[in-house]
This record gives C-alpha cells, structure tokens and sequence, in this order.
C-alpha cells in the first residue's frame, strides 16, 4: 500500500464578502481535490487542542499522528534539527524573524522577504556584537532564523510557561502588549531592543532602503523550547515516509520522526513556489517509501498577507500540479490511500492562525465513498467523520 499526503497548510478559511460568501477553497477551481471527495470521504480534524496556540507546529505534529499533549515543546527545536543543530538537555532553541516594525506597528513579519544573504548578513552582525558565550545566532532560510541559548547544568534561563508571540500574528497590529513574559523574558526582550541599534545603519538595511524595500528592524524571539523526544513513525506505525517541503519546521519533524527529507529546486516556501517540481518529486519518492508528504507553504502566506485571490490561485497550483499528477501515479502502484488537508485554519480576515477544524478529503483502497462530491469547509462540517483529536486521524488514514 502506497500512502500519499498533501497539505496546502493554512488553506482552511471562512466565508468571504468578496467571493459571494463562499471561503477560497469553495471559489477555487481544485477538479482533482473534489475527485478525491467524491471518490472517498469528507471528514474534518482539529489538530489544535484548545490551551495549545494555533502554530504550524502544534497542528502537523498532531496532523502527523503524534499528540501535541504529550510530545510538544515548542517551535524552535523542530527547526533546529532541520539544520541539524544539536540540542543538549539544558539547551534552548528560539525562532528569530527579521521583522519590520514602525511606531510600533508591526509592518512586516517577514522584514519584507528578506532573502537568505541578507538575513545572513544581518545575522553575523548579529553574533559579533550580541552572541558568544553560549549565544548561537544560526541564519535559516530567508526571515526565518534560530538563536540557540545553551544552557549550563542546573540553570533554566526559560520555562515553558515563558510566553512570546508569533510576529505573523500581529501584521499590522501594535506589538507595545506582546512582547515575552515570564521567566526570561527581560533578556529576551533586550536582545530584541539591541538589535535595534545594531541594525539601524547595518549596510544590508542601506542598501535595502535606498532600493525603496523595507528594512529587517530588528529581531523578533518567539517559539522557544527544548528538543522534543519523538518515537520514530515506523516504530509507531511500522511505515517508512519522505516529506517535500520548504520550510524548516516540517523538515525538522521529519528529520526528528526518522523521514527523509527531500529537497526540491525551486521549492520556495512563498507563492513564487515550484508546485509541479514538487509534485514530480513526490511521484518520484513513490518506489522507495510508504508513505510521501507533501507540504506547500503557499496557501498560508497569502492568508498572511490578506489576498484572497493569491490564496485561490496557489489552491489552484497546487491542485493542478501536485494533487492531480500525484492521484493518477498512485493509481498506477496498486492499493494506495491519498489525504489532503491543512494543518490549521488561517483566516484572510484576521491574517493569522486560528484554532478549530479543518476539511480533509480521503480515498483510496478500502475507503468506501460517502455522498460528499466537494472538498470544502461546509461539506467538512457536514460530515459524521471527525477526529476531535487530530492525531488519531493519522492511525485510521493508515488503517492500523
């Protein structure tokens, strides 16, 4: 049995003025996700247990079949072991976005996608002047970069009730009311505070702004934990897997799950993203695992920025040059199962995520059909099928 996974994260959303009060994924033309549904089931999974925030991180540990109440620590240490960064028992991981942030408005989480180089650039300075002794500074991919804190034996710089909160959900907004809080927090935010300073004239932020782009302000700390201890997915599910993505977090879970991780040219994590490179790669994986995840960025960056018709399209891309390529090569191996749906809701509206649940189509060998002929959120909410606990989904998607 070959297993085939497609999550166009944040894709889930709610119905909009705009579209004649239809959500994004109901206006978008997606032919081959509505085969799924008619050929299959509906169903809907919350992967965001209630008191957890509404993180990518929360929701595809759970999406992946592992509990967040048992297994998770927060988003930092995911993408430190997708860049292969050791944590020890005593060591922190934080995420550090380059943000833009005016008057105190968050005007950019993303420091107007701020590329690789320039974030490096940004970074170096960075460790030289605010790093060392214990203070690691490690450049990601784009905005997205870690600050590992290692810590001595018998200290606890943080807690896991420190608090902090995701930049992309304050687009727009003031951040005067959500800076970090509780044990270490002060140092955080006064790592935040100097990076001020020490960017204001950096000459990756002339020459950005003599170009008429934004400038990466300063950091922003958010996500902080300790490395998770994850049982290996063929231990609990005896499958091998493979996960497509662009992002850290989701190469860090699979790097932490036993997954190979494969990397696709092109794969951006934006909407500039190469959709049918990442489809023929997964058709690619087919022979050599059981089960193959592919992970698109894309739907939850255009949720991000509030553009409706950006969100369509890439639902559309995603559709036509994954779901589809991707039904028909699993058709062609035998028994097989295919799944889409997102790891969390991201509403246009509110530009951030949210918790609740999301639709999921499934089908395949053994799935007998139900009357549903569309994947969309009021079908989802329609559906006897619910995994009120999103990790069990995993298991009954598997059959084991």
């Amino acid at each position: 049995m070959k297993y085939a996974i497609v999550i166009p994260d944040g894709c889930a959303d709610e119905p909009q003025d705009s579209l004649g009060g239809k959500t994004p994924l109901q206006a978008a033309n997606v032919p081959n996700m509505d085969a799924i549904a008619k050929a299959g089931v509906v169903g809907r999974a919350d992967n965001v247990p209630a008191h957890l925030p509404a993180g990518s991180d929360v929701a595809n540990l759970s999406l992946l079949g592992y509990s967040p109440l048992e297994y998770f620590t927060g988003r930092a240490p995911l993408e430190a072991a997708a860049q292969g960064i050791q944590l020890w028992p005593n060591d922190w991981a934080i995420r550090c976005n380059l943000v833009t942030i005016q008057d105190q408005i968050m005007k950019s989480f993303t420091a107007g996608q701020i590329s690789s180089e320039e974030a490096k650039g940004l970074l170096e300075t960075a460790q030289a002047e605010l790093g060392g002794d214990g203070i690691e500074f490690h450049p990601g991919v784009s905005y997205r970069n870690l600050l590992v804190v290692r810590g001595q034996e018998g200290s606890a710089p943080f807690s896991m009730e420190t608090r902090t909160t995701p930049p992309h959900d304050l687009s727009d907004k003031s951040v005067a009311d959500s800076y970090p809080r509780g044990l270490g927090s002060d140092w955080l935010s006064d790592m935040m505070s100097r990076s001020v300073e020490l960017f204001a004239n950096h000459p990756v932020n002339m020459k950005r702004v003599s170009e008429g782009r934004p400038p990466a302000t300063n950091v922003w700390l958010w996500g902080l934990g300790k490395q998770p201890a994850l049982t290996p997915f063929a231990e609990l599910y005896g499958k091998t897997g493979k996960m497509i993505t662009a992002v850290d977090l989701l190469r860090g879970l699979a790097a932490l799950i036993g997954w190979d991780r494969i990397e696709v040219p092109g794969a951006t994590g934006y909407l500039d993203t190469d959709y049918a490179a990442k489809g023929q790669y997964a058709i690619d994986a087919l022979d050599s695992t059981d089960v193959i995840c592919v992970h698109v960025e894309a739907t939850d960056e255009a949720s991000h920025e509030g553009d409706i018709p950006e969100k369509i399209k890439a639902l559309e891309a995603i559709d036509a040059k994954i779901v589809g390529p991707l039904h028909e090569a699993l058709k062609k191996h035998g028994d097989y199962r295919m799944i889409v749906l997102p790891d969390h809701p991201t509403f246009c509206r509110t530009k951030t995520h949210s918790h609740g649940f999301v639709p999921l189509a499934l089908c395949g060998s053994d799935i007998t059909p139900d009357a549903f002929e569309t994947f969309d959120e009021p079908n989802a909410d329609a559906s006897s099928l619910s995994f009120d606990e999103g990790w069990k989904m995993m298991p009954y998607f598997l059959g084991v």
